[in-house]
């Protein structure tokens, strides 16, 4: 949605690396906001972006209006079912209807190849790589590693409404799910226990409301009580007015229970 950061640019390295022309899409996608969130506010830039882009390559920035991607009458929408039923398809009704749609219409405009998403936003790769297998759209989508700070705080556009004291507990993510990788690491396969631990964390740093934290099989989404497999540790927290996600994803052995 514009406003670039690293992660956006590694995004783009990666598409650079592995295609020989490379299309950015800069929208910011009103019909994936809900009514109290911040799509007035959320920081746009084009001219800065446009440089930041060129700077890695790209060839070409497609960057549509409100109303040329949803003209007066729109009224066909996309809509992912089971996965998008929780994480944040449950903290965020409609969320993903606006995410598929959008980026469905996005595909159809530049009819690509490969396709790159970041990991941090973990469900909403998986609904894209769900719609674009179910639609028969005929490409890949490629997941790219998370982009962190220095200090761990994934990269995010919405960064920029930290201020520093807020800043410094955003830290608070970062080190939860790294504590649930030692634990893994350790031994403990308890789901529960993974989760509370993470819980437990967030909650002793008192800028930090916790929105969800939770475990799925990966990447299918579906509850589990012990880690034997692959799993997805998700959570979203909210430091002051600020709405942040991370994940990482957890793996032992071959299957989930």
């Amino acid at each position: 949605m514009g406003y670039l950061h690293e992660g956006h640019l590694e995004l783009m390295r990666w598409a650079k690396q592995h295609c020989g022309v490379v299309v950015v899409s800069i929208f910011v996608n009103p019909t994936q906001f809900g009514p109290q969130e911040d799509f007035a506010q959320y920081p746009r830039d084009l001219e800065r972006d446009a440089k930041m882009a060129e700077s890695v390559g790209v060839d070409a920035i497609l960057n549509p209006s409100v109303d040329e991607m949803y003209p007066s009458g729109y009224c066909t929408y996309v809509d992912v079912e089971q996965i998008t039923e929780r994480l944040c398809g449950l903290s965020r009704p409609g969320h993903f209807r606006g995410v598929a749609t959008v980026v469905a219409k996005l595909f159809n405009i530049v009819n690509p190849d490969q396709a790159f998403f970041g990991q941090k936003d973990a469900q909403q790769v998986l609904v894209i790589k769900r719609m674009a297998a179910d639609l028969n759209m005929g490409l890949e989508v490629v997941t790219v590693p998370t982009v962190r700070e220095a200090d761990g705080l994934a990269m995010s556009s919405r960064n920029i409404y930290l201020n520093p004291e807020q800043r410094q507990a955003a830290l608070v993510l970062y080190r939860s799910l790294k504590l649930a990788e030692e634990a893994v690491a350790s031994g403990q396969r308890d789901t529960f226990i993974i989760r509370q631990l993470v819980v437990d964390t967030i909650a002793a740093e008192p800028l930090a409301e916790i929105d969800y934290v939770e475990i799925y099989s990966y990447p299918n989404l579906e509850p589990v009580t012990k880690m034997l497999g692959s799993v997805l540790l998700a959570l979203a927290v909210k430091i002051g007015r600020t709405r942040l996600i991370d994940n990482i994803i957890l793996g032992v052995g071959d299957q989930c229970s």
